[in-house]
Parts: structure tokens; sequence; C-alpha cells
């Protein structure tokens, strides 16, 4: 599942969430965006370097989705589209434009890229009740190397569909950075991490200097983020949820007031909508944005200590459904410094216990009770 890549003026304040309940957004963007896509029409028959994510938890079925992933794959490069239209959901089906949106999508596909030379990389995410299978190669035709990404359901399904040119990550200088400050989740109970990582396919962020390293994170169950509809911010689970303080530290900016967007709308002025931004290490500006109206519980000056209540969970600013983004920079600025690695203590991934972790796209994080 993935969601419509979306740039506004600097600085720029990267989230996508639109569609996230319905794992079809992958298509959306396919069918949106078919102008700078790219794909091949011959399938490579050379070894491949693939990487199934030895993640806390990763679920059995990783090895049987890298298979299907390459299957699939195979399907569309060689245009055999009558088997995977069959896999397609019924909302992917009508996202893409029908059957003949999908055909057209692979014509133009192959006339622009050519057929695959390479294959550069492979590897699985699990992602609610799906996975993720995501494919680098090359193509004949293409001048820089080409994501395939699928969002695959237990029942061999296509929940989620997306080829585009590949995207590197901003520059950085702090790959091997360790945070001064020790960051615990700020949050009690168990969270989904929607994008995470230091890849763009893992985490939409990481073209961004400032937010290289940035996690969006809301709370999941039975696959979907939302009670019905999911119309009204009232039926996110994480909606309405504390945020409490990742460290000890102060506080450089409170900001409240800002109203929250319906699900799906996006805050272009106000990106950060409400927000909060604590200095917890030397040259270490925790960001924790979108949150609810009415609810920053924090002024600006203020000392704050470890677990504190800051807000709650909100859809403020450039958010289209609620979550809570939360980024380390060098800078008290948005949009200046550089962003840092943020790893959280004390925590459980997928149920494992772990003492210090990078949080990735697909985790399952929760809090343990702080020691005494």
């Amino acid at each position: 599942m993935s969601a419509p890549h979306e740039s506004t003026p600097a600085p720029r304040w990267r989230h996508g969430l639109i569609g996230l309940a319905l794992l079809v957004s992958a298509g959306a963007a396919l069918a949106q965006n078919s102008d700078t896509a790219a794909s091949g029409a011959k399938d490579s028959q050379q070894s491949v370097p693939s990487v199934v994510r030895e993640v806390a938890g990763v679920r059995p079925d990783a090895a049987a989705t890298l298979e299907l992933g390459r299957r699939y794959t195979q399907y569309f490069s060689q245009g055999q589209l009558e088997p995977l239209w069959s896999k397609f959901a019924p909302k992917l089906q009508t996202v893409v434009g029908g059957r003949t949106g999908l055909d057209a999508f692979h014509l133009r596909l192959r006339e622009e890229s050519g057929f695959e030379t390479q294959v550069l990389d492979e590897r699985v995410v699990p992602w609610l009740n799906a996975n993720i299978y995501s494919r680098t190669a090359r193509y004949s035709r293409a001048k820089t190397p080409v994501w395939t990404r699928w969002t695959l359901g237990k029942d061999e399904s296509v929940l989620g569909f997306l080829v585009t040119p590949a995207q590197d990550p901003a520059p950085s200088d702090r790959l091997d950075y360790t945070d001064h400050a020790t960051l615990r989740l700020p949050f009690t109970g168990n969270w989904f991490v929607y994008w995470g990582g230091r890849s763009v396919l893992e985490n939409d962020h990481a073209v961004d200097p400032q937010q290289r390293f940035a996690y969006d994170l809301l709370i999941a169950r039975d696959g979907t983020t939302h009670r019905g509809a999911g119309k009204q911010n009232a039926d996110y689970f994480c909606y309405g949820r504390p945020i409490l303080a990742p460290a000890a530290g102060t506080v450089i900016a409170a900001v409240d007031g800002i109203q929250g967007n319906r699900p799906g709308l996006l805050n272009e002025a106000q990106p950060l909508g409400n927000h909060v931004i604590l200095e917890v290490g030397p040259q270490e500006f925790a960001f924790l944005a979108h949150l609810h109206q009415g609810t920053v519980a924090v002024s600006r000056g203020e000392h704050v200590r470890a677990g504190q209540l800051l807000g709650k969970c909100g859809n403020s600013g450039r958010s289209s459904q609620p979550h809570l983004h939360f980024h380390l920079q060098t800078s008290a600025e948005p949009g200046a410094g550089v962003g840092l690695p943020a790893q959280f203590h004390d925590l459980l991934v997928n149920g494992t216990p772990l003492s210090s972790v990078e949080l990735t796209r697909g985790m399952v994080v929760t809090a343990r009770e702080a020691k005494p």
C-alpha cells in the first residue's frame, strides 16, 4: 500500500496517508502519474539479490510473497494482464480505470521504458494484513532505475500496484549518528509505522534533507486505521490519543489553534499543523506534528520530563488522516539544518523486546513500561 507523493513550497512537509485503509492508493498513483512512470515488457532471467526483511516478527509467508511478486511482475512485463486483472481488488480495478485503463498503462510504459535488463534489488515488507513486494530494476529505455511495488493480500489478491522511476534519498553525513537523547516512543499502546526507514521505498520523507529519517505513526486494527467509512476524524483509532514527550527537554515551539482537516484534505498553508518542537539534546530538536486543535498542553520555554503529555493526536496541517509525524533534526527551524536518525529505546517491535532500534515501515511498536 502506498500513497500519492506530494510536495509543498519550502519547507517541504512530506506526508501522504490518503487511502491508507483502502490499500488501493498505489493504484491511484499508477493511474494519475502514468506520464512519468516506467516499466518494461520482458522478464529478466538474471540472478537477483533478494531480501526478505529480517525484522522481529516477520510473517512466515514472506518467501511466498517474494515468489508471488516475481510472478505478477513477469505477467505485467510480458503483457499477460488477464490473470493479473482477476486478482485486482474491486476498488483497485476502479482506480486504474478498468481493464482498458490497465491495458493502456502497460502499453505506454512499454513504449517509454523498453525491457527489463537487470534486477537490482527485491524485498518484502509486512504491511497490516498484507505484504508489500518491491523490486528495483534497470530498463533498456529508462535513464534511471525503476520501482515496481505490489501490495498483496493473503489470498494472492492485488491491493495496491505502483510502477515509477526510482528516487534516491537526500544525501546525509549523519547515517552513523547516535542520538545524545535517550528517546522513548511518544505514546502508549500498539502503533503502526506507516512511513519509516532509510530508503524512499520505505519512507516518503527520505527525499527531504530535514526529514531524512522521519516517521509517520498511527494505529491499525484488523488491517484498517478506522471504524466504518472513515469520513470523520473521530473514526480513526489514533485520533485523540495522548502524545507524550519522547525525552526530557525544553519546549522551543508550541503551536495550537489550527483547525483539523476532514479526512482526505490537506492544509498546505500550515504544513506542521498544531505541533510541539522540543530541544532534547545538543543540536537535537524533536518535531511532533499534526496534533488535535485545543489539546497542546505545554508552552514555549517550559521544561518537560520524558513521558509528559504534550497534546493529543490529530489531523491538522498537511495531513490527510489522523497520525503523528515525528522527526529529529539539528535545527529548531522548519526547513533548516539536517535530519538525524532517531533511535527509540526499550520497546517491543512486533511483540519482540528490543533495547534500541530505528523504526522501519511495517513495524508494530509498543513502549515498554518505564523502569523506576
